[in-house]
């Protein structure tokens, strides 16, 4: 029997065209980078720079850009077996404005529907989900069916065995109907995958959508209510409150880093979080090391590739400012349960106001856990 997997994710993929200007309109910028994005792929990738065992439950469409991202997570080191096309929808595209360090508009392309929203329960590998480490689901994952239904089978399936992971997620723009009546509808699903997660992270609009409740507190323990054992509450730049059910309480501060672009870092956080729940530490460690990580990537440019290394993150908690750019482990480093001592302060979560995008939807939240 094969290895179980550390962390199977599932949810949105997507290619981002970043802009290499900072600071100008999307209309004046005249050069992309091109990156694999979507919030359970770049997860995937963060928690496989930590040295995890990675795959990621998706879809894409049959075309060129499909053929990038099945290229793009194969070099990352995630599993990419699961990543099934579309025929007939295309591979989503996503753009950005750069505005540091705290405004980064998100232009989503995911018409007339996106591919990895064509997830379906009976085509799931329960026996793979089963046995992995952790579970990763998205709120995304929630918003229209089939992926709906295939969430919700997932989840029901782990029966909170393991470490199962819902990131609560709220994009308005991909729920049917104005953001009001989107919110209504959510509600109610959220709360049966609630039902079945062991772990929920949102900011703190997120989990006012899930639950009613604002007060980091009061949205931690109303997330503890729902039936989960584990709650992380963003607090945009107050930092990351983390809860348990047994009363085991973490509040963690922002680590302060010159932002570049804030999208990757909620990824990043999700990463290293699981990396941490893995390896079994005490939970405020494990928040100043995803916060220590969601700053790093706040500091560069683009998100999957931004992914930072154990010995990054570690030098960010020892006091030393975050490189340009992630580069590879040397051979022959102690396993991931032996890194990353808990030191220094956790990152900052800068939280854009709202920005319109092409579907009317408000811009991002450049967020540990948040960021898309």
């Amino acid at each position: 029997m094969p290895q179980p997997y550390d962390l199977i994710t599932m949810g949105r993929i997507g290619v981002d065209l970043y802009p290499l200007q900072t600071g100008v309109p999307l209309a004046q910028v005249q050069t992309f980078g091109k990156y694999l994005g979507g919030s359970a792929s770049n997860v995937a990738v963060a928690a496989a720079r930590l040295g995890r065992r990675t795959a990621v439950v998706t879809r894409t469409g049959r075309d060129a850009f499909g053929d990038y991202l099945h290229q793009a997570l194969r070099e990352f080191g995630v599993d990419d077996r699961w990543v099934t096309a579309v025929p007939g929808l295309p591979t989503p595209v996503t753009f950005c404005e750069i505005f540091p360090p705290d405004d980064f508009p998100l232009y989503f392309y995911r018409q007339p529907k996106a591919p990895d929203l064509e997830l379906r329960a009976g085509e799931l590998d329960m026996d793979a989900i089963g046995r992995a480490r952790v579970l990763w689901t998205t709120g995304t994952g929630l918003c229209a069916e089939p992926s709906r239904e295939a969430t919700l089978a997932a989840l029901e399936y782990r029966a909170k065995s393991g470490t199962t992971v819902l990131d609560l997620d709220w994009r308005p723009m991909f729920w049917a109907g104005p953001t009001g009546s989107a919110a209504e509808q959510a509600r109610p699903v959220y709360a049966k995958a609630l039902a079945h997660a062991t772990v929920a992270v949102g900011n703190l609009e997120e989990c006012e959508i899930a639950t009613g409740e604002r007060e980091p507190h009061a949205a931690a323990a109303a997330l503890l209510a729902c039936g989960v054992e584990l709650a992380v509450v963003k607090q945009g730049p107050a930092g990351v409150l983390a809860a348990r059910r047994d009363g085991t309480v973490a509040e963690v501060a922002p680590v302060r880093v010159d932002v570049v672009n804030g999208l990757g870092a909620g990824d990043a956080f999700g990463g290293a979080m699981v990396h941490g729940l893995i390896a079994g530490w005490e939970l405020e460690r494990v928040m100043r090391f995803a916060n220590a990580a969601g700053a790093i990537v706040a500091a560069r440019l683009a998100c999957s590739s931004a992914m930072p290394y154990p010995a990054e993150v570690d030098a960010l908690l020892d006091g030393h400012a975050p490189g340009a750019e992630a580069r590879p482990e040397p051979r022959g480093e102690a396993p991931p349960e032996a890194r990353s001592e808990p030191r220094g302060e956790a990152r900052p979560e800068p939280r854009p106001g709202p920005r319109p995008g092409p579907d009317g939807g408000s811009g991002p939240a450049a967020e540990p856990g948040a960021a898309r």
